[in-house]
C-alpha cells in the first residue's frame, strides 16, 4: 500500500509540473500575441505620421523653390535699376497670391 501511495504521489507531482508548464506557455503565448498586435498598431501609426511628414516636406520644398524664384526675379529687377520698392511689393503680392491659392 505504501508503494502505491508513493507512485500516486509522484504522479501528482509530475502532473502539477505539467499543468504549471502548460499554464506558463499559455500565458506567454497570450502576452506575445498582445505585444505583437500592439507593435503592429504602433508601426502602422508611425507609417501614417511619416507619410504626412513626407507630404509636408514636399510642400515646403515646392514653396521654397517658388520663393527662391521670386527672390531671384526681385534681385534682377533691383540690379537693372527698376523700382526697389515696387519689386519688393511685387514679391510680397506674388507670395500672398500663391499662399491664398494653396489654401
Amino acid at each position: 500500500m505504501n508503494n502505491r501511495e508513493t507512485w500516486y504521489g509522484k504522479g501528482l507531482q509530475y502532473m502539477e509540473a505539467f499543468l504549471k508548464m502548460d499554464i506558463f506557455f499559455f500565458v506567454t503565448t497570450i502576452v506575445v500575441i498582445v505585444l505583437a498586435l500592439f507593435t503592429a498598431f504602433v508601426l502602422w501609426r508611425l507609417e501614417r505620421v511619416l507619410k504626412n511628414i513626407e507630404h509636408i516636406s514636399g510642400q515646403v520644398a515646392l514653396e521654397s523653390d517658388s520663393i527662391r524664384g521670386d527672390l531671384s526675379k526681385m534681385r534682377g529687377d533691383i540690379r537693372r535699376g527698376k523700382g526697389k520698392l515696387k519689386s519688393l511689393f511685387s514679391f510680397f503680392s506674388t507670395t500672398a497670391k500663391r499662399a491664398s491659392k494653396n489654401t
